[in-house]
C-alpha cells in the first residue's frame, strides 16, 4: 500500500476545496488561525511516518487532550471513575448543559466539556494543578517520544478569560456533589490540558500507544486501551460520533482547534488538522480528509 501517494492525493483534493468551514471564533487566540492550512500525517509502529501539507505545524489540541486526562483519571481511580461519568454518546452540543440538569450532574461521556472537566477533577486527585500538567505533559511526550510538546500560555489565558460557559457546567456539577477539588482549581487545570500545542507528526506518533501493536509505547493496559478506543468511537465526535463511525470507522478525538486524532489499531496512529469547522465543532476537512483515507487504504474495525 502507498501511504505517501495517498496523502499527496488528500492533499491536493483538500487544497481544492471551496468550503473549509469557520475557525473557532469564541476562542480569541484560535479566531485569527488561517482556514487555509491543512495537514496529515501517518505513523506506523516500526517508526516510518508519512505526511503531506502543514504536518510539522503546531496547533492547540484542545479536546483531544480529554483523551490523554482519560488514560491517568483511569489509572488514578480504575472503573470506580465511571461513577462520576457516563459512557454513553450526549445526542447535544460538546458544550450543553441540558442533561447535566435532567441527570443529576452526571456527564454522559468523558468527551463533552462536563465529562471532560469531571475527568480532570478525578486526574487531579488531590495533586496541585502543576504536578497534574506535568504528568500529563510527561504521559503525552512519552507516547509522542517528542520532549518538545508544551502547553501555549497564550491560548490557555484565552481559554481561561472566555470560560464562563465551561465555569457554568463545572458549578453545576459541584452542586450535585461531583467535583472533588475547588471549581477554578479544576478549571485552571483544565484550561491549560486543551491548550497543549502540538502538530499532525506528533499527534499520530502520540495516537500509537492505543494501537496495540508491538513496538508501540506501553502506556495502558491492553483492557484499558479497547476502553478509551470504544469511548472514542462511540463519543469522540459530539453529537456527530455517529456520523464519523459511518464514514471513517475508526476510533478518533476531535478538538476545536482542527485536530482529529485517530486510531487504526494494530496499524498506525493518524493525525489530521484544518481549522475549519463543521457545525458541531469538528474539522470539516480533517472528517473528509480521513474518510478519504480510511476509504482508499480499507482500514476499518468494522472488517
Amino acid at each position: 500500500m502507498d501511504i505517501a501517494a495517498i496523502l499527496d492525493d488528500i492533499g491536493a483534493a483538500m487544497a481544492r476545496a471551496p468550503d473549509r468551514g469557520r475557525v473557532a471564533s469564541y476562542i480569541p487566540e484560535l479566531a485569527g488561525v488561517d482556514p487555509g492550512r491543512f495537514g496529515m500525517a501517518v505513523a506506523l509502529p516500526d517508526g516510518r511516518m508519512f505526511s503531506t501539507g502543514d504536518a510539522a505545524a503546531a496547533f492547540s489540541i484542545q479536546s483531544i487532550s480529554k483523551v490523554f486526562t482519560l488514560a491517568l483519571a483511569l489509572g488514578r481511580m480504575g472503573d470506580q471513575f465511571w461513577t462520576r461519568v457516563g459512557r454513553e454518546p450526549s445526542g447535544q452540543a460538546f458544550n450543553s448543559i441540558l442533561q447535566l440538569e435532567h441527570e443529576g450532574g452526571i456527564p454522559r461521556n468523558p468527551f463533552i466539556n462536563a465529562g471532560a472537566i469531571a475527568t480532570t477533577d478525578a486526574a487531579l486527585a488531590g495533586h496541585a494543578p502543576r504536578e497534574f500538567l506535568g504528568e500529563l505533559l510527561r504521559f503525552i511526550r512519552t507516547a509522542a517520544g517528542d520532549e518538545s510538546i508544551h502547553i501555549n500560555e497564550k491560548v490557555a489565558a484565552s481559554e481561561q478569560a472566555t470560560g464562563d460557559l465551561n465555569r457554568s457546567l463545572a458549578y453545576f456539577m459541584a452542586a450535585h456533589g461531583n467535583m472533588v477539588n475547588p471549581v477554578e482549581q479544576t478549571l485552571g487545570a483544565y484550561f491549560h490540558q486543551c491548550a497543549v500545542e502540538m502538530s499532525c507528526i506528533q499527534l499520530a506518533k502520540a495516537a500509537l500507544f492505543l494501537t496495540g501493536t508491538e513496538g508501540a509505547p506501553r502506556l495502558v493496559s491492553p483492557a484499558r486501551r479497547r476502553r478509551i478506543n470504544a469511548m472514542m468511537m462511540l463519543c469522540g465526535h459530539y453529537d456527530a460520533s455517529g456520523d464519523f463511525a459511518y464514514r471513517v470507522g475508526l476510533p478518533g478525538k476531535s478538538g476545536v482547534g482542527g485536530g482529529i486524532m485517530v486510531v487504526a489499531p494494530a496499524k498506525a496512529g493518524i493525525a489530521v488538522w484544518s481549522p475549519g469547522l463543521n457545525a458541531q465543532g469538528n474539522s470539516k476537512l480533517g472528517t473528509d480528509a480521513v474518510e478519504m483515507f480510511a476509504r482508499a487504504t480499507g482500514w476499518s474495525v468494522f472488517d
